[in-house]
């Protein structure tokens, strides 16, 4: 009988290894370096609904053959499938995959429901016992010796019947596993599990991994490796992350959304699943940042902690994931001092600059001025090494992330070197709502400007026929708005504005303050834009502007908020969201783009600092996200 894909079907253990005139059985004990000689590697294929199938591979296999395995073990059509690893479409050369990597296999034509339950190896000539350790770290930097040391922990307790206890807070899936003592020694977040996840314990599901997930710049299943990412970056532990690392780990208490009924679950209650996750060192605290005030934290950890954010752009730094643990004191009732822990980065480094969410940004810690040890270490800080590092560490990492490193930490050196403090750095980062807009940060700004600049520089030097040039200027996108406030500057030209994304949504931004600037001739300025078209209060023409958005399909990109079909992991991400985007460009465009945004950084810091503190109260959106 063929397999149903879309049924529900009752998991067995998620990783299998082949052993077919296909495949190649896997001895556990020969792990083999894949920087050696022979070029076998073992790889994690991860399917878009969490499924983890582990296989070797040799030096003569290309990705159709990888795909022929998988099709034996899922019966998936080889024509309806991708193979994926971070940007990359693996097509025939394996080349750039690694020992331990995750790939991850994508059904690029179906277009079925989201709710799709995790498909199980099938076929004879699977193994159903997974000979690999039931915890393995992906990679095999130096840095990971203290997470190695809790893996080795955590298997002996296994092993002698130690289980791992469920977190029942946040929105995603999270594991306590303990020693051998039954303490708890880490805590493990499988990807599958994640907020909209296929596999998610508390009902929040509806994507498949590689989506956009709860902040449309981060997908579905890539929050793990982003947790690692913050770790590696904490240079000689200075914002105190707990080790991190990116593992396959294997146990029956992970979760399966397989459509199978509550009775078989308690039947099927000791089957081993394997999930690709974040295993990250448990700190014993007392409490976190929202239970305790603020005035007693130390101003180097706050200035610590807000440094280690605004290079990786965190977009989710609340009170609930600033660890407080409490110091030896003199007396025992009081205490002096407090030791502050940073945890759950799994929403930094997205692929576009969007609105950060900094907790110290108001804390009078973040005022006072920078010391001269946190400045020598800003100025130490080496963006393009920091990038080269995390590709060699975590190669599925995609590039538009590495390039918000990048921006930002080029930011954060060159403000803290003009004087900035770190709320005057984190505000300039952060959108504002004004009567009823969501409005561009000023880093967005100089993106913009900088875009904009790069655009004019690329026409100087391009020879294009009169006619064809008139035909450009004129060029507009035919939307009918019955609205009558979507009254679009004719002159606006997309092609000068440089957003990064085509002409698509954001290139319909209305001028602000005309009258200001009648006396200008040229395209406007960048931060003279506003985006009234996303403001959250003001719905008119936005469904229209999706229709057109799907119509167009301008660079690939998809419409906003879709979710009935299909999507490839290896498309970028929807503009809806996003004022400027860094993925985009060429490597020429990207080293001029940083060139230009340098120059604009100084005029902007003074005025910045000429700003007084408090003149007016900002206004921002909501509450962040709490995991």
């Amino acid at each position: 009988m063929s397999a149903d894909l879309d049924s529900p079907v009752q998991t067995q253990m998620a990783v299998s290894l082949f052993r077919s005139p296909l495949g190649r059985e896997y001895h556990g004990n020969a792990r083999i370096d894949g920087a050696k000689t022979t070029g076998r590697r073992r790889v994690f294929v991860q399917t878009e609904t969490g499924c983890v199938l582990g296989m070797e591979l040799d030096r003569s296999d290309s990705a159709h053959m990888v795909k022929r395995r998988l099709q034996i073990a899922l019966n998936v059509p080889i024509e309806e499938s991708s193979l994926t690893f971070g940007d990359m479409v693996l097509n025939n050369d394996l080349s750039a995959i690694r020992n331990d990597s995750p790939l991850l296999l994508t059904r690029n034509l179906l277009h079925r429901s989201s709710s799709t339950p995790c498909l199980s190896p099938t076929g004879r000539d699977i193994q159903q016992k997974d000979q690999s350790g039931p915890v393995e770290i992906l990679g095999h930097s130096s840095r990971f010796v203290r997470a190695k040391h809790l893996v080795d922990e955590v298997v002996k307790a296994m092993k002698i019947g130690v289980d791992p206890i469920p977190v029942h807070g946040g929105l995603g899936g999270a594991y306590y596993f303990r020693n051998s003592r039954g303490e708890s020694v880490a805590i493990v977040k499988p990807t599958d599990e994640e907020p909209f996840a296929p596999n998610n314990p508390k009902g929040f599901v509806g994507k498949a991994l590689g989506q956009p997930g709860l902040k449309r710049s981060v997908r579905v299943g890539e929050t793990g490796f982003r947790e690692v990412a913050a770790y590696l970056l904490d240079y000689g532990h200075f914002a105190n992350v707990p080790a991190t690392a990116l593992v396959k780990i294997t146990h029956s208490i992970f979760n399966v959304n397989d459509g199978v009924s509550e009775h078989n679950k308690i039947q099927r209650k000791k089957k081993l699943f394997s999930k690709i996750a974040s295993f990250q060192q448990f700190i014993a605290h007392d409490f976190d940042a929202s239970d305790h005030g603020t005035s007693s934290f130390p101003v180097s950890a706050v200035h610590r902690i807000g440094i280690l954010d605004i290079r990786i752009f965190n977009t989710d730094r609340h009170a609930g994931n600033l660890l407080v643990r409490k110091l030896n004191s003199d007396d025992g009732t009081r205490f002096s001092e407090v030791e502050l822990i940073p945890i759950d980065h799994g929403l930094c480094l997205p692929e576009d600059l969007e609105d950060p969410y900094f907790e110290w940004i108001h804390w009078p810690q973040a005022s006072i001025p920078f010391s001269e040890d946190e400045l020598e270490y800003i100025e130490k800080l080496d963006p393009y090494e920091d990038a080269d590092m995390l590709k060699n560490e975590l190669p599925m990492i995609r590039e538009a992330c590495l390039r918000v490193l990048i921006l930002c930490t080029v930011f954060l050196k060159e403000a803290a070197a003009d004087g900035l403090c770190l709320a005057e750095i984190g505000e300039m980062m952060s959108r504002e709502f004004r009567r009823g807009e969501e409005e561009p940060s000023e880093l967005e700004v100089l993106c913009m400007d900088a875009r904009k600049i790069v655009a004019e520089k690329e026409a100087e030097i391009t020879v294009v026929p009169p006619e064809v040039e008139a035909e450009e200027d004129g060029f507009q996108f035919e939307i009918d708005y019955d609205d009558v406030a979507f009254d679009f500057t004719p002159k606006l030209s997309y092609d000068n504005l440089g957003f990064g994304f085509g002409k698509t949504l954001l290139s319909k931004l209305e001028e602000e303050e005309e009258e200001e600037s009648e006396e200008e001739t040229d395209v406007p300025s960048a931060s003279k834009l506003s985006l009234k078209m996303l403001s959250l209060g003001n719905n008119s023409g936005i469904s229209k502007l999706k229709s057109q958005k799907t119509k167009m399909e301008s660079g690939g990109y998809m419409a906003v908020n879709s979710s009935s079909g299909h999507r490839s992991a290896n498309e970028p991400l929807a503009a809806g969201a996003s004022f400027v985007k860094l993925g985009d460009m060429t490597e020429e465009q990207w080293e001029l783009f940083l060139e230009i945004f340098k120059d604009l950084l100084y005029p902007a810091f003074a005025k910045r600092k000429s700003i007084s503190t408090g003149q007016r109260q900002r206004q921002r959106l909501g509450t962040s996200c709490q995991f």
